[in-house]
């Protein structure tokens, strides 16, 4: 059945439930209503995933500012977004789970993760240059609200830190976007793609790729603009960074595949070489520092930089000009990362409420305490370093195959990433969970039956995905295949 204005309600659902919560509920009742909303809202993005390819779902409102203007509410979806926006409403509904104990201030926490879910939503199905920046920008605003009332240690200088990159990247964005609307007279997306190769610019095409590209580079992040992100994750409540490494850091990754790559496949094979280049130093280097991490959550955030580099070298491949496998393991990657390492900072706060310590000198033993919370802990684990029958043996798997035959010694380096993700991986469970037991945690718990829900949820996508790539996969290809056949890309 075709739902008219899906993704209008897609988008504005959270957002009208967030001043609902802010304006007319308090405590538990805003709790149970949040919870209310992100379950509505998973569904409505579960039928977005389903049913995207049976009808058009585009919406178009062209009188939205004067003619002189072309700004349009353009909204689409296909292959690229389908995936990311049921990821999206997936980590709402488990964010809310997390956030379930929360007492202070609880009906902002609660408008907030609802404001950032209804945000990245917009990010994802915007086909207008100028509604997109919007979108952008608009999550900027509960993600530093989350973090600097919500967060823990140097949460203030953690969450402007966040706010300062992301905004320095974005100027990059909008002036480009500025030039791409002065060379081509739209914002339209879909007719940008298909004007840019003959559009008279203002600025050099390579320039203008670079500028782009920088502002998603900040977002997914590549090095050198990554230092914002162990420090937000190290400060942010567990449901800022369930969606913090869920989704935000996917709109990065969003922006280089739907723009940077779709806009500028010509620049993309150009610059393929350093794209591999950053690439293999993010998977490197994100994973050596991981190595010397003592901090649960901080070890986390850096093997995030570092299997953020596996979607640079997806990307790189097929400017390298070979198919489109190896941008569908990227594609993929971003998708099982947000799963797996949204378990991973789950599992994580969870037993830092019962620990109140993420060092992990201070822990071990706790297995016979909480066997459900280290059973979480273990399939996290192993999906993050790609064990096969997981989500991220597949992503990576994909992406290595695809992109070996254009950058091989590249792809030799980034396998042993592999073998330094296993060693920390394993390194932190070990230290973590197992060994003799500690005196001091004799008396704590396992998780909550409120606590297991979304944890089962995110272990099932995890081992579904594994076990049949193909239901997200093939979307995938289907949106990358459209994109290239429309840009003329080889």
């Amino acid at each position: 059945m075709e739902i008219p204005g899906i993704l209008s309600i897609a988008i504005f659902l959270p957002l009208i439930s967030a001043v609902i919560v802010a304006v007319f509920l308090n405590g538990k009742t805003a709790r149970g209503f949040a919870l209310v909303a992100s379950i509505a809202e998973l569904m409505i993005t579960g039928y977005i995933f389903i049913a995207h390819k049976q009808y058009d779902m585009s919406e178009k409102l062209t009188t939205w500012f004067p003619e002189s203007f072309p700004v349009q509410y353009f909204l689409a979806i296909d292959g690229i977004s389908a995936p990311l926006i049921l990821l999206t409403g997936l980590l709402g509904i488990v964010s809310i789970f997390a956030s379930w104990n929360v007492s202070e201030r609880t009906k902002e926490h609660f408008m907030w993760l609802l404001a950032l879910q209804g945000a990245v939503v917009g990010v994802f199905t915007s086909m207008d240059f100028l509604l997109f920046f919007l979108f952008w920008e608009l999550e900027l605003i509960p993600m530093f609200f989350l973090i600097s009332i919500w967060g823990t240690g140097r949460k203030e200088y953690s969450a402007m830190k966040f706010l300062i990159f992301t905004i320095l990247g974005s100027a990059f964005m909008l002036i480009g976007i500025l030039v791409i609307f002065a060379g081509t007279g739209t914002f339209d997306m879909i007719k940008i793609s298909e004007l840019m190769p003959t559009a008279s610019l203002i600025m050099p095409m390579g320039l203008l790729f670079l500028f782009m590209s920088i502002g998603f580079a900040v977002k997914l992040p590549v090095f050198p603009f990554h230092t914002w992100l162990p420090d937000a994750h190290t400060d942010a409540p567990t449901a800022a960074s369930v969606m913090l490494a869920g989704v935000l850091l996917k709109m990065g990754g969003y922006g280089l595949l739907r723009v940077s790559a779709g806009m500028f496949p010509e620049q993309l094979e150009k610059y393929a070489w350093l794209l591999a280049l950053f690439g293999v130093i993010n998977i490197i280097y994100g994973a050596a520092i991981t190595i010397r991490q003592t901090d649960l959550k901080r070890l986390i955030a850096y093997s995030s930089v570092s299997h953020m580099g596996f979607v640079l070298l997806g990307l790189s491949a097929v400017g390298g000009g070979i198919t489109s496998l190896a941008m569908t393991g990227a594609a993929l990657q971003m998708f099982t990362h947000g799963t797996i390492t949204g378990l991973l900072f789950l599992t994580i706060g969870f037993i830092y409420e019962r620990t109140h310590t993420r060092h992990i000198p201070d822990l071990g033993g706790l297995a016979r305490r909480m066997p459900i919370l280290t059973v979480s802990l273990v399939v996290a684990g192993l999906a993050s370093l790609g064990l096969p029958g997981t989500s991220g043996f597949v992503a990576e798997v994909t992406i290595f195959v695809g992109a070996f035959p254009a950058f091989k010694l590249a792809t030799m380096i980034a396998a042993f990433g592999v073998v330094l993700t296993a060693g920390y991986i394993l390194w932190m469970i070990q230290r973590s969970m197992f060994g003799p037991e500690k005196t001091q945690f004799e008396q704590i718990g396992d998780a909550t039956a409120v606590q297991v829900i979304p944890i089962g949820i995110l272990i099932i996508s995890i081992i579904a995905v594994g076990i049949y790539p193909a239901f997200v996969s093939d979307v995938f290809a289907d949106g990358i295949s459209q994109m290239r056949i429309m840009t003329g890309a080889n």
